[in-house]
């Protein structure tokens, strides 16, 4: 690590993509802010009794505002919420998950069914080093529409229009106008 790591804070490093190792300085700090999403998690999908509620709290997770065109159905998780940006007229479904240490950014206009899964972090395959965390930024762009337990994988752009089919796992760019299906997906029609 050179001196100009050392300023940077553990969520600097994450936003830049940078690997992050348990015994990193700062680390503790991570797991705090963790511990304290999973609690507001906790919080929300068991108390929230409307949509506003869950807007005013699920923007308690992230950091920023939740527009009042966006909708979220609990139970809804994530393990850090920071680097979750939410478009307008976003809808996400019931029992959703995010992995956003890596960042998750959903524009405006897409539609995301239930049990869906995004991770925007992984692991080195070595398994002397697998503990380390990987960040990948996930991109949802405009109008995309992500089927009932879709898996999203670290560092995928959803292009826009596209729409994954229920079930798929998307280890790959998605092109935009185009519909992918299967494990692991694959383009299956194009120009929709």
């Amino acid at each position: 690590m050179n001196a100009s790591d050392t300023e940077k804070t553990i969520f600097d490093r994450m936003k830049a993509g940078e690997l992050i190792r348990m015994d990193d300085p700062g680390y503790e700090d991570f797991s705090k802010a963790v511990a304290r999403t999973i609690q507001l998690c906790v919080e929300m999908n068991a108390g929230a009794t409307d949509t506003d509620e869950v807007r005013r709290r699920l923007g308690e997770i992230t950091g920023r505002p939740v527009d009042q065109s966006t909708t979220v159905f609990p139970p809804f998780y994530t393990n850090f919420g920071h680097f979750i940006s939410l478009g307008k007229n976003v809808f996400i479904n019931h029992a959703c998950s995010f992995l956003d240490i890596g960042g998750i950014v959903i524009e405006d206009d897409v539609m995301i069914g239930p049990r869906v899964n995004i991770t925007s972090e992984t692991h080195p395959l070595e398994p002397a080093d697998r503990k380390t965390l990987i960040p990948k930024t996930v991109f949802i762009r405009r109008n995309a529409w992500i089927g009932a337990g879709a898996t999203i994988l670290p560092g995928v752009t959803v292009g826009e229009n596209a729409v994954i089919a229920a079930g798929a796992v998307v280890n790959r760019d998605v092109p935009a106008n185009s519909v992918v299906a299967g494990i692991p997906a694959k383009v299956i029609k194009e120009h929709i």
